[in-house]
């Protein structure tokens, strides 16, 4: 039987990753009803503290949480739900909650991270004249002829000057993520890939 310890308001912090992309979307709170509803359905029920009452994430938004992984920590008092977000997970219409930077580098190896959930939510939430959604509109074929042609534009880049590697290095990188994307691969499924060529 699980460990959790509550809160004198039966009450445990659960974070919620999204599983596609590491990033990490919400913080709420739920109680044991909220538990056994998360692990029975198989979609994330919280509490909310202001409503004093249970509630199923995108019960009217429509934006729920399809929980792949639920763990706790090494002390049993926070939850950390690893789930496929369908929409946004923040009520503003942002991808995730954590969006109000303070200090941190502004381009990191989470970079990929945004990218592709940024790229996931103009596929699960089109917006007119995106040139992403025209991409998926337009299907894979156009989506391999754009890698065939940046990969030789990278060629040609890296043949020139660095500024122009780099350029074209970024738009295949970004078309290749419109590819994972549209064939529903995880940067998990290629980290681990790349993990296992590290041994």
């Amino acid at each position: 039987m699980m460990d959790i310890k509550y809160d004198e308001k039966g009450l445990v912090p659960a974070i919620a990753q999204d599983i596609a992309t590491g990033e990490v979307l919400m913080l709420a709170y739920m109680n044991r009803e909220a538990v056994d509803l998360t692990l029975e359905t198989g979609i994330a029920h919280y509490y909310s503290r202001s409503r004093k009452s249970l509630w199923k994430k995108g019960e009217t938004s429509g934006n729920i949480q399809e929980v792949r992984g639920f763990y706790y920590d090494c002390d049993g008092d926070t939850i950390l739900l690893k789930v496929k977000q369908t929409g946004v997970a923040c009520h503003t219409g942002s991808h995730s909650c954590f969006f109000n930077q303070v200090i941190g580098a502004e381009v990191d190896m989470d970079t990929l991270t945004r990218l592709y959930g940024v790229i996931a939510e103009r596929k699960a939430n089109p917006k007119e004249g995106s040139y992403t959604n025209y991409l998926f509109k337009e299907g894979i074929d156009k989506i391999l002829k754009k890698i065939g042609e940046e990969s030789a534009e990278v060629i040609i880049g890296a043949k020139n000057n660095r500024e122009e590697l780099i350029y074209e290095s970024s738009d295949l990188i970004y078309h290749l993520m419109v590819l994972l994307v549209d064939q529903g691969v995880t940067l998990e499924d290629v980290y681990g890939e790349l993990k296992g060529r590290m041994k």
